[in-house]
């Protein structure tokens, strides 16, 4: 029997999981097993949708026991906390495990390195961090409310300024249904000059000027320095702010440093374009904990994360099966930025671009595409 390590339960150990089930049917007796401190799946896309109350928590956080137990998988309640053996044995808070194949697929963490970075709320920590904004929001009487991201300097695609545009809208639209907008400034700020440009383009003249229809102010391409509880402070001056919601670059887990795994200048984990770990056997990763060949606007999204877990359930039933490990994934960015009523849709390749304009319609599959994708898991 063939002992497959799946570490992390987001989107691309769930894809992992059912690629290998789909794929390998009943043709090699593998043994499943997937590491997590909790078995749920939190959707974070869907968080978007916490402040205005489209969406509550327990919408967003699915318990895994069926999806377990309809693929077979083999559950513990553990974090990883290292590796040795070439990657053969998992060092978990739990006791070690040793496996045939392994996949990496424990996401990024946050730079919170910036000077009273305590005072910001990260959206993209969990639902958690929406409560908080929309628990906020309701306090607030008045003010002014900035929303911003920045990178990772070592590391282009390591950073996620899709979200941070939807919050800023769908805030907007929100303040504007509850006849409160005129009681706030809205502000927009990064250290580039051209917000949006990993989603190409087109896009980026797209949110500038939605940003301008809305009256929302921004402040670009000003190194960050610092927050107060009060305040954001750049190179290019300080602004008030009564809620500040911030995304940092990301970089590699904690727990890589306890490994012989190879890092990226930016802290990921080094891979090649089949998912494979450089200079490891049978060791892969997917989504956010990589670092993987491609154009510099590689996203660092959940599409991309299933697709590079696809590649990485392939290769590793090839390489059990003596064949070639050739599967590989395709670079390709799919969003619907949000509103709350109506969308904005993105998509790029290495050959295209397109930015459809903002439609109701948008929004509607958007929030099918949750319906959708949700109920395999439940």
């Amino acid at each position: 029997m063939k002992k497959v390590h799946i570490v992390g339960s987001g989107f691309a150990a769930l894809t992992a999981v059912k690629t290998l089930r789909k794929v390998n049917r009943d043709n090699l007796d593998l043994e499943i097993t997937l590491i997590s401190p909790k078995a749920e799946f939190q959707y974070l896309p869907g968080t978007i949708w916490i402040p205005c109350e489209l969406r509550q928590p327990k919408d967003l956080i699915i318990p895994l026991d069926n999806f377990f137990k309809r693929m077979k998988v083999n559950y513990v309640a553990a974090e990883a906390m290292g590796l040795k053996n070439n990657g053969r044995t998992l060092i978990t808070s739990e006791g070690e495990l040793d496996n045939d194949a392994l996949i990496i697929c424990t996401g990024g963490r946050f730079i919170k390195k910036l000077s009273g970075i305590e005072h910001a709320i990260t959206p993209c920590e969990g639902v958690d961090a929406a409560v908080k904004i929309r628990d906020r929001l309701k306090s607030l009487q008045g003010g002014t409310i900035a929303f911003g991201f920045s990178g990772n300097p070592k590391e282009p695609s390591a950073m996620r300024g899709g979200p941070m545009f939807e919050f800023l809208f769908g805030i907007d639209s929100q303040l504007r249904k509850e006849g409160r907008r005129d009681k706030f400034k809205l502000v927009f700020f990064t250290p580039a000059e051209n917000p949006g440009q990993r989603l190409g383009p087109k896009a980026v003249n797209g949110l500038l000027k939605e940003m301008k229809r809305r009256d929302i102010d921004t402040h670009l391409g000003h190194k960050m320095k610092q927050f107060t509880d009060h305040s954001v402070i750049t190179e290019g001056g300080e602004f008030d702010a009564d809620l500040i919601i911030f995304m940092p670059g990301m970089t590699g887990n904690t727990w890589f440093d306890n490994t012989d795994l190879p890092r990226s200048s930016g802290g990921m984990i080094s891979a090649n374009k089949h998912c494979q770990v450089d200079s490891m056997d049978t060791v892969y990763v997917a989504g956010d904990s990589g670092s993987f060949p491609g154009p510099d606007w590689l996203p660092k999204q959940a599409h991309m994360a299933d697709l590079q877990a696809e590649a990485s359930a392939k290769n590793i039933l090839a390489e059990f099966n003596g064949d070639e490990a050739n599967h590989t994934f395709k670079a390709e960015l799919v969003c619907i930025v949000d509103s709350q009523d109506s969308g904005i849709l993105v998509a790029r390749t290495e050959k295209r671009n397109i930015v459809l304009p903002r439609m109701k319609l948008f929004h509607w599959l958007k929030r099918f595409f949750e319906w959708w994708y949700l109920r395999q898991y439940k």
